[in-house]
């Protein structure tokens, strides 16, 4: 092949290439911003009938489940975008009664939500928090904590919201996430 063909046929695909590279970056959509989420709770102020179902013995292939009904109250902190839950359920059978409160707060450059148990009778603050964030009307939030002496994973489930409902379940995993157990439905109603 003469020096010239060379030359020239070198020179085209070095301009296909560079025009491709062009046509590939032109066509690579612009990072969009992060969605801001701090309203994604906003759904979940006021006052819910709550009818929970619990799992007592967890990731040991139980299905013993116990009901309970009663109230969960949501409130917004100082008209911010954090909000605090007070739930107070009993079960049919004398001493199945729950207490517990609820600490959620809005971090605006993680865009993530971090959820925290909170025992105000024993004054304790549940840590680490669960962490998440909605993809449309869907939150889900995980951390991983200790149970009965091994590392377990769990996981928070907001589903089915609407202005007159709203589902939230807890899950368990003890093998990494491959599977999940899941343990705590609580469904409210207005």
């Amino acid at each position: 092949m003469p020096a010239n063909h060379t030359l020239t046929h070198l020179r085209s695909l070095a301009s296909l290439m560079l025009l491709l590279c062009v046509q590939s970056n032109a066509a690579t959509p612009p990072l969009t911003a992060q969605r801001d989420g701090a309203h994604d709770f906003d759904f979940i102020i006021g006052d819910w009938k709550a009818h929970v179902r619990r799992l007592p013995d967890r990731l040991n292939g139980s299905t013993q489940w116990i009901e309970y009904d009663g109230i969960s109250r949501h409130k917004k902190i100082v008209d911010s975008n954090a909000n605090f839950e007070e739930f107070e359920v009993d079960g049919r059978d004398k001493g199945q009664h729950i207490k517990a409160q609820t600490l959620r707060l809005y971090s605006p450059e993680s865009h993530q939500w971090s959820i925290y148990l909170v025992d105000v009778d024993k004054g304790i603050l549940s840590t680490p928090p669960v962490i998440g964030q909605f993809t449309g009307r869907r939150g889900e939030f995980y951390d991983q904590e200790d149970y009965k002496g091994r590392a377990i994973l769990v996981r928070y489930v907001w589903s089915d919201i609407s202005p007159q409902s709203a589902r939230m379940e807890q899950s368990f995993s003890a093998d990494g996430g491959k599977s999940w157990e899941v343990n705590w439905i609580c469904e409210l109603t207005r």
